[in-house]
């Protein structure tokens, strides 16, 4: 099958070199000169025979709008677009009814599989009509992972990135709960082989897992992990899976949990703790740490001695 493919990184490109390997014919575009085979959309397109399939795979949010606007422009009746990026749901539903008044088909595909999927295969969520996500099977069979498992069409447009944020939500979860595991094990006195306690989980434990695999890896790499910043990005998807939560009142206390961690860890001073060190100081005369070259405030500080208000008559 012939598929044009917008966005050639680290996802994009290994996604068609795996196509490639599967027997399709890929015409791949990408912003960068020295892995495109055309230098612009317009071109792509012109190289694809109708009725043509564009998978965009490319940045959330600006960058998707901006090449779906320009493919809406260059694509024709009968065609489809497939969104293999991460962008929101609702952002699906725009898209698609933007690319029907021109007859072209969309397809929202959540995708999973990072840097491992070309060797492993991707899992696919997707979402749109039948008729459309049908015509694009001989490419979900490529990607997705040998066997049963590892594609479901989800439902309507926006149903697979629905699904997607879902599993990156959770994904925060794990890894939170992995870390958390990981500091307290690394400040403990009584266990000496912290990466040994973690490889061993790998084998007749409940929480074995793909996950933990890589957990052991990066401590194979850094046994301490001395060598990197307690800092993480979010990509986006935490915070809309937390919104959807909030949308259908749904909890979901161990996600947002993990989300609000992560922002925490952008912080090298937080402001937060700062009013609460300042107020147990207060009620309590708790000793608390000044700025660098300052001494600590111990009981006997400004505010140790300040008598509780008076009880509401």
């Amino acid at each position: 099958m012939q598929i044009g493919m917008v966005g050639l990184g680290k996802m994009g490109g290994n996604m068609a070199e795996r196509l490639r390997r599967g027997g399709h014919d890929v015409v791949g575009y990408d912003r960068d000169p020295s892995v495109s085979d055309v230098g612009s959309l317009k071109e792509l397109v012109e190289r694809l025979r109708a009725p043509r399939v564009v998978w965009v795979m490319v940045p959330a949010g600006a960058p998707t709008q901006q090449t779906v606007d320009e493919l809406g422009e260059l694509l024709a009746e009968g065609d489809i677009l497939v969104d293999g990026g991460n962008s929101h749901y609702v952002d699906d539903q725009k898209h698609a009814e933007e690319l029907a008044k021109r007859g072209v088909g969309f397809v929202d595909c959540g995708v999973s599989g990072g840097v491992w999927g070309l060797q492993n295969g991707y899992a696919l969520m997707c979402g749109g009509e039948k008729s459309n996500v049908d015509k694009v099977m001989p490419i979900f069979e490529t990607l997705k992972p040998e066997g049963e498992d590892g594609f479901v069409h989800a439902g309507e447009v926006g149903a697979g990135h629905f699904a997607k944020m879902v599993h990156n939500g959770i994904e925060y979860g794990m890894m939170q709960a992995f870390a958390e595991g990981w500091e307290l094990l690394e400040a403990s006195d009584v266990v000496k082989d912290v990466r040994g306690s973690f490889s061993s989980w790998r084998t007749g434990t409940v929480i074995r897992s793909w996950l933990l695999d890589l957990m052991v890896r990066a401590l194979d790499d850094d046994e301490h992990l001395d060598e990197l910043k307690g800092y993480a990005q979010d990509s986006g998807e935490g915070r809309w899976t937390v919104q959807a939560a909030v949308d259908h009142a749904v909890p979901l206390p161990v996600i947002t949990a993990a989300l609000y961690a992560r922002f925490a860890s952008r912080q090298d001073d937080s402001p937060a703790m700062k009013v609460v060190a300042a107020l147990r100081n207060q009620f309590g005369g708790h000793a608390v740490t000044g700025t660098a070259g300052s001494d600590e405030k111990g009981a006997d500080s400004p505010g140790a001695d300040v008598k509780p208000p008076k009880e509401a008559s």
